[in-house]
């Protein structure tokens, strides 16, 4: 197995869109010892401002990535940093993603990410055209990996990869630990128990400011007499 300490010049990045396991293949990496970069809302603007030149001497600062805006320039790292090992995250289904997509954004709001990805702030009423997206990178980086089994590696956690896949790959020894599976999607009983949550705290604001109310007008009337 290879000793990695980060001198040899050897990159990683990830290549799946957000929500395909991202943040558990960084912490893979991050286990590794590997200089990581995830998402950084300033690396994106770079990216939608098209000054990848800067973005690739960021990158050399660092030994692995994943998350946008890194997962859309596994081209420009293959000329610039030869030697570099790429792994497509994926979603056992388009459907499935586009859901992780969902729940995210009712937790982010508007985002600028799906507005320059996918063409609209939020993914709601669009799952025909973000799936279709989703499909497309996925096509173009099979196409562009062909026959560099070395150089390409594909992964589905919910299919059953993990530890062995990504070690095999690089060149580590397997660790010892349970393979982290970061960022889950929330199950029935996770999604019920969030919204009952919501309700509960919606509650406490409006019987508080009932009670402030309340406080207010014997406080005026105190003063009155």
């Amino acid at each position: 197995m290879r000793d990695y300490t980060g001198k040899t010049g050897m990159k990683v990045l990830g290549v799946g869109l957000h929500k395909t396991g991202t943040t558990t293949l960084g912490a893979c990496l991050k286990h590794f010892g590997l200089k990581h970069q995830a998402w950084t809302s300033e690396g994106f603007g770079l990216w939608v401002d098209n000054r990848h030149g800067e973005l690739l001497k960021i990158a050399e600062q660092y030994d692995s990535f994943e998350d946008f805006p890194w997962a859309l320039m596994y081209e420009q790292f293959d000329r610039k940093f030869p030697g570099t090992k790429f792994i497509l995250t994926r979603r056992i289904d388009g459907e499935t993603w586009f859901r992780s997509v969902c729940n995210h954004s009712r937790g982010t709001g508007p985002h600028e990410v799906n507005r320059h990805v996918y063409g609209n702030e939020l993914p709601y009423g669009q799952q025909a055209e973000y799936i279709a997206i989703y499909e497309h990178h996925m096509s173009e980086v099979r196409a562009y990996f062909k026959d560099r089994p070395e150089d390409f590696l594909e992964v589905c956690w919910e299919e059953g990869d993990g530890w062995s896949e990504i070690c095999g790959f690089l060149g580590f020894d397997v660790p010892d630990m349970p393979f982290p599976h970061c960022n889950p999607s929330p199950g029935p009983i996770d999604r019920l128990l969030f919204h009952s949550r919501k309700r509960w705290n919606r509650a406490k604001k409006m019987v508080r400011r009932r009670w402030e109310q309340i406080r207010h007008r014997q406080t005026g009337g105190t003063k009155k007499r």
